[in-house]
């Protein structure tokens, strides 16, 4: 199943197990700690702590959610951050393979996390979420859970600055270049269209006049006719042209090649890859996957471009692929312009493109 960094408060999700960035005395402490305690109830969570007692750095215990949506809580204390050189990292890992694993224990089929150790503890949060998603993508290459990555804002999930100024300028030189584009020829259009008019107004009038010549027709400087209109446009579009004729279902129809469904399989033949491997590096639960996999299911477009970035499909195939579901990629999009700047760096991380995504305000791949 996937995994998802999303904005919540942890302690209002619906999940078989939500975890707790524990101190090694499991007593109530502040932030998402002092959280869980509150929601679950601080007499029912204290006794049940206490009964415990104990729990080591990067190890994890359960008890009962009590008065929490969650089922469970799994109590894990992260490790404080001393520079790095104190075995932290290793430490971190461990809390979200205990947790997980202690969650599977207990027939958990989803789970959600906060960023441990990354508030009062004071570790980096762009180190910690790098082990969050490595510790987490390793355990759900072997196993199948519904994983929640929780945080309370947008700044928890930090891009490198480099990275951020890659996608940023992507973004001013296609998706605004693209919308003045738009803008322009929209105004272009609409001045074409006000001159028409005018022209055809000018003609309607001239078939009321005598059909004698007039002063005017031997004047130098003649009125306009329809030619010297559209010569006269400063504009370099063409004129809106006769609406074209609609097909019939069947011509379209005729023409119609593989579907959706059948290139997808084309292409993991093609690339030698597993339908697992796929859905995994799509972020996709496998039983969507089953229903992708017939030809008459038509997946969302986020699913369709999470399975292209899977594939590892160029640009051009993203597009092809794309379109055999009905969509297409836009420069008016921004969600579809970020896709675009990966694509074309062929950067197919979906972890590190929905991260992406997410500090961009954007809706994330798969899940």
């Amino acid at each position: 199943m996937p995994f998802e960094i999303i904005r919540n408060d942890i302690t209002t999700m619906d999940v078989d197990a939500i975890v707790n960035a524990a101190n090694t005395a499991l007593a109530p402490g502040g932030g998402v700690c002092g959280a869980i305690f509150h929601g679950a109830g601080w007499n029912e969570m204290q006794r049940a702590c206490r009964a415990i007692g104990h729990c080591d750095c990067g190890k994890a215990v359960l008890t009962e959610g009590f008065a929490l949506p969650a089922r469970y809580v799994i109590h894990t204390p992260g490790p404080i951050w001393q520079g790095g050189n104190q075995h932290e990292a290793q430490l971190l890992r461990s809390c979200y393979l205990s947790s997980l694993q202690l969650a599977k224990k207990h027939k958990c089929k989803s789970i959600a996390f906060p960023l441990i150790s990354s508030g009062i503890y004071g570790y980096p949060k762009a180190e910690a979420l790098r082990i969050a998603v490595q510790a987490i993508r390793d355990f759900l290459a072997q196993n199948d859970m519904q994983v929640f990555l929780a945080v309370f804002d947008r700044n928890a999930v930090l891009l490198s600055e480099k990275r951020y100024q890659q996608i940023q300028q992507y973004i001013d030189d296609h998706y605004a270049e693209q919308m003045f584009y738009h803008a322009r020829m929209e105004t272009d259009y609409l001045f074409r269209q006000k001159q028409m008019r005018e022209q055809q107004d000018l003609q309607s009038e001239q078939e009321f006049l005598p059909s004698a010549p007039s002063e005017d027709a031997f004047h130098p400087f003649s009125a306009p006719t329809a030619s010297d209109a559209s010569s006269a446009s400063v504009s370099t579009f063409p004129a809106p042209s006769a609406k074209p004729k609609k097909r019939s279902l069947k011509d379209l129809v005729s023409r119609l090649d593989d579907t959706f469904s059948q290139m997808l399989l084309r292409l993991i033949d093609e690339k030698g890859m597993t339908d697992v491997e796929v859905y995994k590096r799509a972020n996709l639960d496998r039983k969507l996957f089953s229903k992708i996999r017939k030809s008459s299911y038509n997946p969302s477009k986020q699913t369709a471009i999470a399975l292209a970035i899977a594939l590892r499909l160029n640009l051009d195939e993203t597009k092809d692929l794309l379109g055999r579901a009905g969509y297409a990629l836009s420069h008016s999009s921004k969600f579809d312009v970020i896709i675009e700047y990966f694509i074309t760096e062929q950067i197919y991380d979906i972890d590190e493109i929905n991260q992406a995504l997410f500090s961009f305000e954007q809706k994330t791949l798969g899940a």
